[in-house]
């Protein structure tokens, strides 16, 4: 049984200021001295980066399409044990779901499984009495809900917080704060430079998730939300574990991209890394010339920004060492940007050039969810293996995939590349749903070079 004090923030919509509110809830908490854990509802990165800033632990994605719906409670239970106050940040509106299965991977759909209360976040700039009738619908949309209350954000003045107030009171909504406009800056770092910022210990982030715990404590109740989030019931489910069996008898280094604040991929893949038996150290690709001593594999999370290509090129020692890596046949995964790093250039820069592949930055993103099959075997899966992945990038290469593609799925053609010890793809995956891709890579590491004095391809 996990009794842990838990809240679900979301909004009727994206852009209510349910991100700023989350981190500023979080810090506000954290300088008080309790102890706070962040998740995020969907695949973002991003924002599960900054919700793990202000908690001062990893912030984690609870994605219902990534993990699948009985390993939320579990995950959850893991990332929030000892908290406080464990907070959920809701994505798009509360109902709303990118696939189209709202009853199963909204954030309503996640906050019933958590059996956690929702805190409505609601821009109020252009609402008055109306905000009544928007939350009498979302309270009375499904019965299993537990609404327990609102913020409002954007709010003109005191004559028209008054007015909002009594309006909820009339419908029986409580009402947690009121922010003025000017009190929810927009101080965190542009989203281009993606979790960058974060994991690089930024001066920057830092003041910006201080200064959003600031204008949350001196405008919300703190004591009232704290005594909802103690009214959630016990969750009645074991804690998910990355043990998933018997650790390889020898301790193989296993690099991981990242910085001093956390790594490009969730934090469950360290977990399952170490508990598979591998010694992980942290890579920057940013700032570091070389791999950390006695590398035996290297993992590149999907959280790496495109907009580093730069950085990722100038790092010519790291791209060297990177490639010796992959010619002598060690294991190499990487994901999302990683797969472009690997590339022979991208946008004119070179890279590393362990694929004989060009990437090209184009506008827009392509993003969304793919259920894939594995094309060949790999350190990843076997052939024919299932997985359920997601994609956001922008630059596209040529050709899409090599030799022995790493996967296909319905209306596209094979992607990404599979050679020798690499496995690249911009399809992003989630760990804690396929556990065996930790033990199998840190028996990979563990074994022999496969391959000795073979030149690196063109």
């Amino acid at each position: 049984m996990a009794a842990v004090p838990r809240l679900v923030f979301s909004a009727p919509s994206s852009g209510h200021g349910t991100n700023a509110l989350s981190v500023g809830l979080l810090a506000a908490l954290a300088d008080r001295g309790l102890d706070v854990a962040g998740f995020k509802v969907g695949p973002d990165h991003v924002d599960a980066a900054y919700l793990g800033l202000a908690a001062g632990r990893p912030g984690r994605n609870l994605d219902p399409r990534l993990i699948g719906a009985d390993r939320l409670a579990p995950l959850f239970a893991h990332g929030a044990q000892g908290a406080a106050l464990a907070l959920v940040q809701g994505t798009m509106g509360l109902y709303d779901s990118v696939a189209g299965r709202p009853e199963a991977e909204s954030t309503a759909a996640v906050a019933t499984v958590l059996r956690s209360p929702v805190v409505l976040v609601i821009d109020v700039a252009a609402m008055g009495q109306s905000v009544a009738a928007l939350v009498h619908g979302f309270r009375s949309y499904d019965e299993q809900l537990w609404l327990g209350g609102v913020i409002l954000t954007q709010v003109a003045s005191g004559r028209h917080e008054s007015m909002l107030r009594e309006a909820l009171d009339d419908v029986g909504m409580p009402v947690y704060g009121a922010l003025r406009r000017h009190e929810l800056p927009p101080v965190l770092p542009a989203r281009r430079h993606g979790v960058v910022p974060v994991l690089g210990r930024d001066a920057e982030a830092s003041r910006a998730v201080r200064r959003l715990g600031e204008a949350v404590a001196g405008t919300v109740d703190l004591e009232r939300l704290l005594a909802l989030a103690r009214s959630a019931p016990a969750l009645s489910v074991p804690a998910w574990s990355p043990a998933t069996g018997t650790p390889v008898g020898e301790t193989p280094v296993v690099a991981l991209a990242g910085g001093p604040g956390g790594s490009y991929g969730h934090p469950e893949t360290a977990e399952l890394l170490r508990a598979a038996g591998a010694q992980v150290v942290t890579v920057d690709p940013l700032r570091d010339e070389a791999l950390p001593a006695g590398t035996r594999a290297l993992v590149v999370g999907g959280a790496l920004p495109e907009s580093y290509a730069r950085d990722l090129s100038a790092n010519r020692r790291l791209c060297i060492a990177v490639a010796e890596l992959a010619r002598t046949g060690r294991p190499v995964l990487a994901e999302g940007t990683g797969l472009l790093w690997l590339a022979r250039e991208l946008d004119g820069l070179p890279m590393c050039g362990v694929l004989d592949a060009i990437g090209v930055s184009r506008d827009g993103l392509v993003v969304g969810y793919r259920e894939a099959t594995a094309q060949s075997d790999s350190v990843v899966a076997g052939t024919g293996a299932t997985v359920v992945g997601y994609k956001q990038h922008g630059a596209v290469l040529t050709p899409r995939s090599g030799q022995r593609a790493a996967w296909s799925w319905e209306g596209g053609t094979p992607e990404g590349f599979v050679w020798r010890g690499v496995h690249a793809s911009q399809l992003g995956l989630h760990w804690a749903a396929y556990p065996e891709i930790a033990t199998r890579l840190v028996t990979a590491a563990a074994l022999p070079s496969p391959v000795e004095g073979v030149a690196a391809p063109a």
